[in-house]
């Protein structure tokens, strides 16, 4: 079956079968292995990807229902000039990161809820939601915390920045 996707930016038609998971068209088809597979039931959460701006795990979606959707992969978090985003930023400075597995997933959901909500670093429940969607077996969530509440508040004074 013939879809288009807009993955970072970049339009794509692909001819998929009905039955291709999502996080499948992405590492192969696409080569963006940044989406992680790790239960493969939607639960911890290594695959979520941005669609149409909300998180979603690309394990449970079908690459057809994506069909002229807008996708957003960990390799498209920096910005046009390879700039870090504020959660890459903060996810280093925190040490919320230690095998890394999981962290795509993570950066992703976070995203997502930082565009959804901008004043997220007032929210330590709304903080503690993003952080309790996905598993980390390796740092304890609370680096992790610290780093979304960073990444809200760079983003926040950054845009208030801008608008003066």
């Amino acid at each position: 079956m013939k879809i288009t996707l807009e993955v970072n930016g970049t339009a794509h038609t692909l001819d998929v079968e009905p039955r291709r998971l999502l996080a499948d068209v992405l590492r192969d088809d696409l080569g963006l292995t940044g989406t992680h597979l790790g239960c493969e039931h939607g639960v911890c959460g290594a695959c979520s990807v941005l669609m149409d701006g909300e998180a979603v795990r690309a394990c449970l979606v079908l690459a057809v229902q994506c069909d002229g959707s807008s996708l957003r992969t960990v390799e498209g978090l920096a910005g046009p000039d390879g700039e870090p985003h504020p959660l890459q930023r903060a996810f280093s400075a925190e040490h919320a990161l230690q095998c890394g597995f999981c962290t795509s997933g993570f950066l992703m959901v976070a995203a997502g809820a930082l565009e959804a909500d901008p004043d997220l670093a007032d929210k330590p429940d709304a903080v503690a939601g993003v952080v309790g969607s996905n598993i980390c077996r390796c740092t304890g969530y609370e680096p992790i915390r610290r780093a979304i509440t960073r990444a809200a508040r760079e983003q926040r004074e950054a845009s208030s920045t801008h608008e003066r």
